[in-house]
This record gives C-alpha cells, structure tokens and sequence, in this order.
C-alpha cells in the first residue's frame, strides 16, 4: 500500500516548528506539535486554541481527524475537545488544537510539544432519503447502555 499525498505549508510565525509526523513504523496517527511564539500556560478547567504552525491540502475523499494523545491524557489531564475533531479537505487554515487542562496544576505548553495526533481517514458521502418506515433489527431503538453493562 502506497502512502496517500498530503501537502502541508508551512504558517505563522513561531521560529520552533515540527511538521507532523509518525512516531513509529506501526503509527495510526501522526503526532501534532504546538507552533507558539512564546510558552503558553494552561489552568486546570481552562481550554485554549493551540496553533500547529501549518495549513494542508487533503485530497477529496479524506478528511484528518485530531485526536487526544494518551500520554498527555494520563500523565496530565490534557485532552482535545470536539475530538475527534474533523478537518475537512478544502479546508486550507491553519491547523489548531482545542486542548482542556482537566487535571489538578496548570500545565504549560511549549512550542514543539506534541500535542495531539492527526488520523488520515477516507470519508464516504450520504445520500439522504426520506422514508415511511425503517427496516427492523434485534436492537430496534434501544441506547445509552440497553445492550448492557
């Protein structure tokens, strides 16, 4: 399997910067770093915008989901909100973070950290259509937790 082509340009003014990238051979996603001018510092319960340093061209039919990153989560309490979050292909701004200080301390974020990872996925279109009635399953309308614990 061939990589897909996904062109970034480089934006904004951080001299620090870190394309996206795998971390390992075996890596889903690609690590996201923050793009700052200056450190940042988050309070506990706060969100911030935090920039990446980039803009992207996806191809038509894929679209980047931005995701937390596990080490932060579990180390810090520092998650994405909105995750995943979508980046749509004919989006052309630059990429940024929503990140939330869940933990206990501020937390500071400095340019070159990474941040979140960005996931490549092929996104199908819908075809929406109007009916009287639905097909019938086992689980019919059954939700939030009505197959079990």
């Amino acid at each position: 399997m061939s990589p897909l082509p996904v062109k970034i340009k480089r934006v904004g003014t951080a001299a620090d910067f870190s394309p996206p990238a795998y971390m390992s051979s075996g890596a889903s996603g690609m690590d996201l770093c923050a793009a700052l001018d200056q450190p940042m510092s988050l309070a506990p319960q706060a969100r911030a915008l935090v920039p990446c340093g980039f803009s992207m061209e996806i191809p038509e039919g894929y679209e980047a989901q931005v995701r937390p990153r596990s080490g932060l989560a579990i180390r810090n309490g520092i998650t994405c909100l909105n995750s995943p979050g979508t980046i749509d292909h004919d989006y052309r701004g630059e990429v940024k973070v929503i990140l939330i200080n869940l933990g206990q301390e501020p937390f500071e974020i400095r340019s070159g950290d990474r941040i979140a990872q960005m996931v490549i996925q092929k996104v199908e279109r819908a075809d929406i259509e109007f009916v009287a009635e639905l097909g019938e399953t086992q689980r019919g309308g059954g939700g939030f937790g009505s197959t079990g614990k």
